[in-house]
C-alpha cells in the first residue's frame, strides 16, 4: 500500500484526487492539505511514501517546500503536480530533490504509474534538453553554476559539499537561491 499526501489549494484538484485514488487498488490517499502551514503537522501524522505536491501553494513555494522536505531525515518521496510541468519546471524541480513532475492534465493512469514509479525509488520526468539546461545555467551567479549539473546528474549534497569545499549550510544556501532564480523562468511566473 502506497501512502499518499497531496498538498494543493484548489478543492475541486483535491476531491478528484481523492475519487480517483479511492478506486485504485495500492494505492491510498492519507491526507490533503492546502497549504505549508497544514503539511509539517500532517506529514507527521500520516507518514506518508508520497508526497504530491503542487507548484504554487499560497504563501510559499512548491519547489523550496520540495526541497525543505528533502531534508528531513527519513523523507517521503515527492512528486510535483503542476499545470506548468514541462522540461523548464522540471531543472529547478531536480533541484529541489522532487522524486518526479507530472502535468495535472495527465490521464489517470499516467499519474498512478509515476506515483508507483516514484515509491519505487526511481525518478519520474520529461526529457530535459541541453539548452534548456544551458539556459536555466546562465540564469545563475556563476559561483552557483557548478552545482546545478552534479544535481541534474544525482549527486547527494554531501557528494556535492565534498566536490566543492562546500558546507552544508553554505550548500543549501545555494540551493535556495538557485530555486528562487529558476522560478522567475518557469511559465506561470513571468511577468
Amino acid at each position: 500500500m502506497i501512502r499518499i499526501l497531496s498538498v494543493d489549494d484548489h478543492p475541486a484538484l483535491q476531491a478528484g484526487l481523492q475519487t480517483v485514488l479511492s478506486d485504485e487498488p495500492g494505492l491510498v490517499l492519507v491526507g490533503t492539505v492546502a497549504d505549508a502551514f497544514e503539511l509539517w503537522p500532517m506529514i507527521d501524522r500520516t507518514r506518508p511514501d508520497v508526497v504530491l505536491l503542487d507548484y504554487h501553494i499560497p504563501r510559499s513555494d512548491g519547489l523550496v517546500l520540495c526541497h525543505r522536505i528533502k531534508q528531513a531525515l527519513q523523507p517521503p518521496k515527492v512528486l510535483v503536480y503542476s499545470a506548468y510541468a514541462d522540461s523548464s519546471l522540471a531543472v529547478p524541480a531536480l533541484i529541489a530533490g522532487a522524486d518526479g513532475l507530472v502535468h495535472k492534465s495527465a490521464p489517470a493512469n499516467e499519474l498512478f504509474n509515476a506515483i508507483r514509479t516514484v515509491a519505487d525509488g526511481e525518478k519520474v520526468f520529461p526529457d530535459i534538453p541541453l539548452q534548456v539546461r544551458s539556459a536555466a545555467s546562465q540564469q545563475l551567479d556563476p559561483q552557483d553554476r557548478p552545482v546545478v549539473p552534479m544535481l541534474l546528474d544525482g549527486a547527494t549534497e554531501h557528494e556535492i559539499c565534498e566536490a566543492l569545499g562546500l558546507e552544508a549550510p553554505e550548500l543549501t544556501a545555494r540551493i535556495q537561491r538557485i530555486i528562487g532564480r529558476l522560478h522567475m523562468y518557469v511559465p506561470g511566473n513571468r511577468a
